[in-house]
């Protein structure tokens, strides 16, 4: 008989009804019977190599969660890396946006005191143009009354003089008087 055949007609002989009460090594102890039931079935796991491959299989199983873990902790790296890198460059843009407005703050500040002293030179650019507005109206006015004092003062001569002196002499005191009154304006 085979080895399969054996164990066959012992797991056949094994049941309940036949065991029974008495010596321990009897076939008629229940006891006695499971335990050669249960050395059978060991037999056969490791005549079948059952326990080998189970521990293949749980070694293929645990080489695919090393490799799983391996492969989780190189994504949580590069993940931590990727996340540093977004960090470094918020820092940046939040340094670059920090700089970006002092400078326009600079910028304005600038601008509004060039407006400031474009303002204070336009205000003198005016006021000196007021002033020589005025001193030209003061010197027209000066010399307007010059003028009319001259005509005034020639006014006057000439009608004292004609009072005074003759036709003939008139015209000879007058062509003086106006010369003379010519080279002291002049």
């Amino acid at each position: 008989m085979t080895r399969l055949g054996a164990i066959a007609i012992l797991m056949a002989s094994a049941v309940p009804a036949s065991a029974a009460t008495g010596a321990f090594f009897s076939l008629r102890n229940t006891d006695f019977i499971v335990l050669i039931a249960f050395l059978v079935f060991v037999g056969v796991l490791v005549y079948f190599r059952v326990p080998q491959l189970i521990g293949t299989m749980l070694d293929k199983r645990a080489q695919g969660i090393r490799s799983d873990l391996d492969e989780a902790r190189r994504l949580r790296e590069e993940a931590q890396e990727i996340y540093a890198s977004y960090e470094r460059r918020q820092r940046e843009v939040s340094g670059q946006a920090d700089q970006i407005v002092a400078n326009a703050r600079r910028e304005a500040e600038a601008q509004a005191a060039k407006a400031q002293e474009d303002l204070k030179a336009s205000i003198a650019r005016r006021l000196k143009a007021a002033e020589d507005q005025i001193a030209s109206a003061e010197n027209d006015a000066v010399r307007a009354i010059r003028d009319r004092a001259v005509q005034t003062a020639v006014a006057a001569a000439s009608e004292l003089l004609a009072r005074q002196v003759s036709a003939g002499e008139r015209s000879a005191g007058i062509d003086a008087a106006i010369e003379d009154v010519a080279r002291r304006l002049n």
